[in-house]
C-alpha cells in the first residue's frame, strides 16, 4: 500500500551518507528519521545537522517504526549483512555499490530479499543520468544497429590521504578491491547495461602508485555474448583526475559519453543528439568523490519509493547489482590466473 510519506533511516555519516540526506531532503514523501553510524559522536553530528534522530546502532534503527526504507553508506564488507539484516527486521534497503565484495554475500542479500517480500535496491546512480538514459533509449530502439565495441574508462585520480584517512579504503576485507571495485563498478555497470551479458573477460590488476592491499589500476578486454568486444579500464593513478568516458560503437552509429555529456553523437539515419541540459546530470568524480551532486540518488530513490509503493521491481534492484560485482570478480580472477574467465563466475572468494 503506498504511504503519503516514507521515512527514511541511514547507515552511516560520511560523505556518501551526505548525499544520500541531500537526496531525501528533495524528494516529496520522503522523510529523513534517523542515522546511526561509528563512533556515535559522528551520528548526532549528523543527525543534528539534517534535523533527525541518531540511533546507537543498527538495531534501534530497525526497532523505529517510522522507518520504511534504510540505505547504506558502510564498508563495502558490510554492505551484504547488514542489508540482511534490515531486510529479516521488515526493512526495505538500498545499498550504495557494490552489492556486495563476494557473490555468496550477494546472494544472501537477494534470498533475503525474495525471502521477506522487502524491496532490496542498490545505488549506480549514473544510470538515471539524463545522457545514460538517451543513450540507452537509443540502443533500445536499435538507432545503432549492432553493438561492435563497448568501452567503459574510469580515469580518476585520488590522493594518498584517500587511503590512508581509512582503516578499510584500500583492503580486500572491507572494501573488495580497488579501482575496479570501487570507482570503476559505474563503468562495469553502465556497460553491462548497454551491451547485455558478458560471455568472458581478460585482465591485469596492479597496485602501480598507492600503498595499498589491492589494484589501484586495471585494464581488461570483454567479449558479449551479443558477439560485441569492448575494453575496461580503471584507475586511482590519472592526476588531475579525468572522466568517466563510455565509448559505444555500433555498424549504424557512434556515440561517446563523459560524465554526464555526449560529447559525440552519429548515426547514419540521421538521428540527432537529444538536446540535454548538463546540469540535470551528476557532474564527474575524477579528482575527488564528492564532485558529483545528488541529481542520479534522487532519480534512483524516487525509483524505489515507486517501487515499494507499487510492489514492483526497482530498477536496480539485487539482481541487477549482483551483474557488476560479478564481473569485477571475474576480472579479479582472471588477473590473478593469468586465464580468459567466462561467466557464470563459480568462483566467490576474492582475497
Amino acid at each position: 500500500m503506498k504511504k503519503a510519506e516514507y521515512g527514511f533511516g541511514i547507515i552511516g555519516a560520511g560523505n556518501v551518507a551526505k548525499l544520500h540526506a541531500e537526496a531525501i531532503e528533495q524528494i516529496d514523501g520522503a522523510k529523513l528519521i534517523g542515522v546511526t553510524a561509528i563512533p556515535y559522536e559522528a551520528a548526532c553530528a549528523f543527525a543534528n545537522k539534517y534535523e533527525a534522530k541518531a540511533y546507537k546502532d543498527i538495531n534501534e534503527v530497525t526497532a523505529d517504526s517510522d522507518i520504511d526504507i534504510v540505505t547504506l553508506c558502510t564498508p563495502s564488507g558490510l554492505h551484504a549483512q547488514q542489508a540482511v539484516t534490515l531486510l529479516n527486521a521488515g526493512k526495505h534497503a538500498i545499498v550504495e555499490k557494490p552489492l556486495a565484495i563476494t557473490l555468496d554475500q550477494a546472494d544472501s542479500a537477494i534470498e533475503a530479499a525474495n525471502r521477506t517480500g522487502k524491496k532490496l535496491g542498490v545505488i549506480s546512480q549514473r544510470r538515471f543520468d539524463p545522457a545514460m538514459v538517451a543513450v540507452k533509449s537509443a540502443i533500445d530502439k536499435g538507432l545503432f544497429g549492432k553493438l561492435v565495441l563497448i568501452n567503459g574508462h574510469v580515469h580518476y585520480y585520488r590522493e594518498p590521504s584517500y587511503y590512508s584517512s581509512s582503516d578499510w579504503r584500500g583492503t580486500w576485507k572491507m572494501d573488495g578491491g580497488g579501482a575496479l571495485m570501487n570507482q570503476g563498478i559505474h563503468a562495469v555497470d553502465l556497460i553491462g547495461w548497454f551491451g547485455g551479458p558478458v560471455k568472458n573477460i581478460y585482465a591485469n590488476a596492479r597496485t602501480l602508485h598507492h600503498n595499498i592491499e589491492v589494484e589501484d589500476t586495471l585494464a581488461a578486454s570483454l567479449e558479449f555474448e551479443s558477439g560485441a568486444l569492448g575494453t575496461l579500464e580503471a584507475t586511482t593513478c590519472a592526476y588531475p583526475g579525468l572522466s568517466v568516458r563510455i565509448e559505444l560503437i555500433g555498424e549504424k552509429g557512434t556515440t561517446i559519453i563523459e560524465d554526464s555529456r555526449i560529447i559525440y553523437w552519429n548515426i547514419n539515419s540521421g538521428v540527432e543528439c537529444p538536446e540535454l541540459s548538463v546540469e540535470d546530470g551528476i557532474g564527474g568524480g575524477g579528482s575527488t568523490p564528492m564532485s558529483i551532486c545528488a541529481a542520479g540518488h534522487i532519480s534512483q530513490f524516487k525509483d524505489f519509493i515507486e517501487a515499494v509503493g507499487n510492489d514492483s521491481r526497482p530498477a536496480i534492484d539485487g539482481i541487477e547489482g549482483r551483474k557488476a560485482v560479478e564481473i569485477v570478480l571475474a576480472a579479479y580472477q582472471s588477473s590473478r590466473t593469468g586465464s580468459r574467465v567466462g561467466f557464470p563466475l563459480i568462483q566467490a572468494v576474492i582475497c
